[in-house]
């Protein structure tokens, strides 16, 4: 059970906060299929080289991917692919909220045009 203590939610909130930058997720994507080095990331999201190094260090810093050397090539790998269960969850979660307020727009859009088609009838009638 999770503790509402500062002390055991501080590691929480910086792990979000690390997974709160889209060029980090971006680079989280790119590993989903396996290890890459830089280059290969660079590729695969489109970010610059000096980009895509600061957010590869944040994420190793942190535990989520960790770094292979091989040769002269230093390879980067997801180390708890529970990530992307996390990642799908939200993803699920958004798409629910998405769907429900896609349904009350449209009620409200189906009740407003009942309400103006009333007031044009009721118009009418008194002409």
């Amino acid at each position: 059970m999770l503790e509402s203590s500062p002390t055991t939610l501080t590691p929480i909130a910086e792990y979000f906060k690390v997974l709160s930058e889209v060029s980090r997720l971006q680079v989280l994507c790119a590993l989903k299929t396996g290890a890459k080095n830089v280059t290969e990331i660079m590729e695969i999201t489109q970010l610059k080289q000096a980009n895509v190094s600061k957010h590869l260090q944040i994420l190793a810093q942190t535990g989520i991917i960790k770094r292979q050397p091989q040769g002269v090539s230093v390879f980067y790998e997801i180390s708890d692919p529970i990530i992307f269960d996390l990642c799908e969850l939200v993803c699920q979660s958004l798409s629910v909220r998405l769907a429900q307020q896609s349904q009350q727009i449209k009620q409200l859009e189906n009740s407003a045009l009942a309400t103006s088609d009333g007031l044009r009838v009721n118009l009418g009638d008194r002409r």
